[in-house]
């Protein structure tokens, strides 16, 4: 998968859509709707019928205030479900795997995931050189602080430079862990 966003654009014309599928019991907008396998997979299905070209996939919430979830039980609900998925509908989508912690992404990249979406810009000790070594993409999204802190007092002098300078800072760093390029996706974290 070198060059994503091109090999992505090539086979979609116009928005590409991306479904969220979290596996957690305090996910804003789908907590606890799908921790059984096989509602997991028949709604990763409709995303995909529905017109998701993308579909990431979060064992952990990241809304503002939410707990920590260990990495042994993140792995433990994303692996099986990853390979469930990707056997369900090959390679007409790709995977995406909502983590910040590299064992996760680790694990779910070896489970069948395309793709690192990173609440914390690759900051955990090894996420980046572990998308680069298996060329990757990672997404890099701006947060202060963690989700249990992400909205006490956030503060900002001149919010679009401070975002746009967390995310080259981030991007930088990326590529000197040697992740291409092309591979980075920036996201503001708008909502955060």
């Amino acid at each position: 998968m070198t060059n994503f966003l091109t090999t992505l654009h090539e086979k979609t014309a116009g928005p590409l859509l991306m479904g969220i599928l979290n596996v957690t019991e305090d996910s804003f907008s789908d907590g606890g709707d799908f921790l059984n396998a096989e509602l997991a997979i028949t709604h990763a299905k409709q995303m995909v019928a529905d017109g998701a070209k993308i579909i990431d996939i979060g064992a952990e919430s990241t809304r503002p205030g939410a707990m920590p979830v260990s990495e042994e039980v993140q792995i433990q609900r994303v692996e099986p479900l990853i390979k469930a998925i990707r056997k369900a509908v090959g390679d007409s989508v790709y995977l995406s795997i909502d983590a910040r912690r590299t064992s996760v992404a680790e694990a779910a990249l070896e489970a069948g995931a395309d793709i690192i979406n990173d609440v914390e810009a690759g900051r955990d000790d090894g996420m980046l050189e572990l998308a680069a070594a298996n060329s990757v993409p990672i997404v890099l999204m701006h947060m202060q602080g963690k989700p249990q802190t992400m909205q006490e007092q956030p503060r900002y002098d001149d919010v679009l430079e401070e975002v746009k300078r967390f995310l080259m800072e981030r991007a930088t760093a990326a590529q000197e862990a040697g992740v291409e390029k092309e591979q980075i996706i920036i996201d503001p974290g708008i909502g955060f």
